[in-house]
């Protein structure tokens, strides 16, 4: 019996980083994580910063880091629509390191002037990024 797939694309405003079939998708949403199987109903949600899990038709996995989005799901193709898209093996471990720190260290300085909803927001994405390439070594 063939491996039920669908049409994925996953775009940002620089480029297409995937267009293909796939078995199913793993992404976090504003509700929490989500898991798009073949014949999942139709949805439109916001993605947070995180990771686009991808399994492709024939079962290889590619992991791409999104800073937030739109993910629209139909019956039989899935569009992520991406703020920024990075393939997980192009990210740098010791540039996120550092803006996690850099991040860290402002939101701790109380001055009055600072945007903590903005400096949460940087935060979140360098420690998903991290959480990608954690993912990447796992995997190999």
């Amino acid at each position: 019996m063939a491996t039920m797939t669908y049409r994925l694309d996953v775009v940002s405003a620089e480029k297409r980083m995937f267009s293909g079939l796939v078995q199913k998708i793993q992404v976090t949403g504003s509700e929490g994580e989500l898991g798009i199987y073949p014949g999942h109903a139709p949805l439109l949600t916001s993605i947070n910063p995180g990771m686009v899990r991808i399994v492709k038709q024939f079962g290889e996995e590619e992991f791409i880091y999104l800073s937030g989005g739109l993910l629209e799901v139909h019956p039989n193709v899935v569009i992520v629509l991406a703020d920024t898209a990075i393939r997980g093996e192009d990210l740098d471990e010791a540039k996120a390191l550092e803006a996690k720190h850099k991040a860290e260290s402002h939101i701790n300085d109380s001055h009055c002037d600072v945007d903590y909803a903005q400096l949460s927001a940087e935060l979140a994405k360098e420690i998903a990024k991290l959480r990608v390439i954690e993912l990447i070594k796992k995997a190999m």
